[in-house]
């Protein structure tokens, strides 16, 4: 047996977008579970200003500049301590634009095309869809895997999109002969 650390260490990452005023269900369904986990383990915590920008809501930068300082307001408000736990701004980090230009590589259309929150936004109306849309789901890979988490509490709307950034980390870990680089998290 060896003395060696293991090479992923248990790891929380999590996040919501700064649309709207975050409500009791967000206070219930994430951040309260948000706040037990930092005992846990360590949390990475994120506003995911780049996943908003799919709503034509944010069109004003200066309306996303604001929401992304109530949500982390509130983040903290519900008990996100951040001496114990990392909570930032995810436009701030370039990386994850970055993996995922990458991981939009490795994806493969058919995956993409299977993503019914995408068809769910976009109902009769795909063609006017932004592409950045249709690939949020390889950037939410991206804000997961930059870090390797190996947690991801997320709701049932997302669940689908953490089984793509599954098949995104094997593939890639398969493509580039990088057995267990990227380790597929749990929710």
């Amino acid at each position: 047996m060896s003395d060696a650390p293991a090479k992923h260490q248990p790891l929380v990452f999590s996040g919501m977008q700064p649309t709207n005023t975050l409500h009791l269900g967000n206070y219930l369904g994430a951040l309260k579970n948000w706040v037990k986990l930092q005992d846990q383990m360590p949390c990475i915590y994120c506003v995911v200003d780049m996943h908003a920008i799919t709503a034509v809501a944010y069109a004003k930068p200066d309306d996303l500049r604001t929401a992304v300082r109530e949500v982390a307001a509130a983040y903290i408000a519900a008990g996100v301590d951040p001496k114990r736990s990392i909570l930032f701004q995810q436009s701030a980090v370039p990386a994850h634009a970055e993996l995922a230009w990458i991981f939009n590589c490795v994806a493969r259309l058919g995956w993409m095309d299977r993503m019914t929150q995408f068809k769910e936004k976009t109902g009769k109306h795909k063609e006017r869809a932004s592409v950045g849309l249709y690939t949020y789901p390889t950037l939410m890979a991206a804000d997961i895997l930059v870090y390797k988490a190996t947690h991801v509490p997320v709701g049932e709307d997302q669940k689908q999109h953490l089984e793509l950034t599954r098949d995104i980390a094997i593939k890639f870990n398969n493509d580039y002969n990088a057995p267990d680089f990227f380790r597929s998290p749990k929710r």
